[in-house]
């Protein structure tokens, strides 16, 4: 009878210390979430705001880019900016890119709207809208290039249809950038296609069968079912629009190299950096641009803020 109590009370003081006190199991509770989160945040401290923090100090500086040494200047470069007016013109060619994007939600809304509807090959079309994102955008830059170049492939069709043209479309301001904001409109549909699709998806199907019940046909379905659901998404696209708008870079830089009135402000940064070798400057105007899109995007999250949509 001993044995058996002495061996109950060790199994339950084995239990006790196996069990953690209430405190330890909160703390363990507690960090449990960070751990999991640790790889991600790692990362994104070490590729995100590490270089934004050095660009930042960099903008204070007269550094070539080169040399080991760096000179503080106080606020040179960002006078400098501000003082040369040249710099800033260039952020009229995000006007052909805002249009553009105008264009392109558009275009993805309407192709989003159609095929999240029982049509025929709906599930070819969306491989067809979303295939141009997966190309590389170098490989669509040269692509394009051959296509707009004089007596290529954009001529050949149109004079295929009787139209002939000497215009050379990569040749000035207005006809290159128009080009290439198109360029950008065909790549990039397919992203906001399948967005708004994904949102379209989301919305309950009894909503659409009880619209139908009540008489409403497919523009006033899209218009008091579609519309308000997507709304979050919408605002996101917008918001990605602008930003994309005023921080083109990979398509133009490709084609044209920013010649013929093309440049935009993105490339021009690149040149003072890696061209002029002030990466100081570059660095300024890097972060000017990054304010700049933190206040576009501010102020439209003011304008449009992100209800919460209840539908059913």
């Amino acid at each position: 009878m001993a044995g058996t109590t002495e061996t109950a009370a060790v199994k339950a003081a084995a239990e006790a210390a196996a069990t953690p006190a209430p405190r330890q199991a909160r703390l363990w509770r507690g960090a449990t979430p960070w751990l999991f989160l640790l790889a991600p945040l790692t990362l994104l401290i070490v590729f995100t705001y590490a270089p934004i923090a050095n660009m930042v100090a960099y903008s204070f500086t007269d550094w070539d880019g080169v040399s080991p040494e760096l000179r503080y200047t106080g606020t040179e470069n960002y006078a400098e900016l501000f003082t040369r007016s040249e710099l800033f013109e260039v952020f009229w060619v995000s006007g052909y890119y805002l249009v553009a994007s105008v264009v392109q939600i558009v275009a993805a809304l309407y192709f989003a709207t159609i095929l999240s509807f029982n049509v025929r090959f709906r599930n070819f079309f969306k491989g067809v809208l979303f295939f141009p994102y997966l190309i590389n955008g170098v490989a669509i830059g040269f692509v394009f290039l051959y296509f707009f170049q004089d007596g290529g492939t954009l001529d050949s069709v149109l004079s295929l249809f009787g139209v002939e043209t000497d215009r050379a479309w990569l040749g000035t301001p207005e006809s290159a950038n128009t080009s290439l904001a198109a360029v950008s409109v065909w790549r990039y549909l397919g992203l906001n296609f399948v967005l708004f699709l994904g949102a379209i998806q989301s919305i309950p199907g009894e909503l659409y069968e009880a619209a139908e019940l009540d008489g409403a046909n497919r523009w006033q379905q899209f218009r008091h079912i579609i519309a308000p659901g997507i709304k979050p998404v919408l605002s996101l696209t917008v918001i990605l629009s602008i930003s994309g708008s005023l921080s083109v870079f990979e398509i133009p830089y490709i084609m044209t190299g920013g010649a013929t009135g093309t440049e935009t402000f993105v490339i021009q940064t690149v040149k003072l950096a890696f061209q002029f070798n002030k990466t100081g400057l570059a660095s300024a105007a890097a972060v000017v641009l990054l304010l700049i899109v933190l206040a576009v995007t501010w102020v439209q999250r003011r304008l449009a803020p992100d209800d919460k949509v209840d539908l059913v």
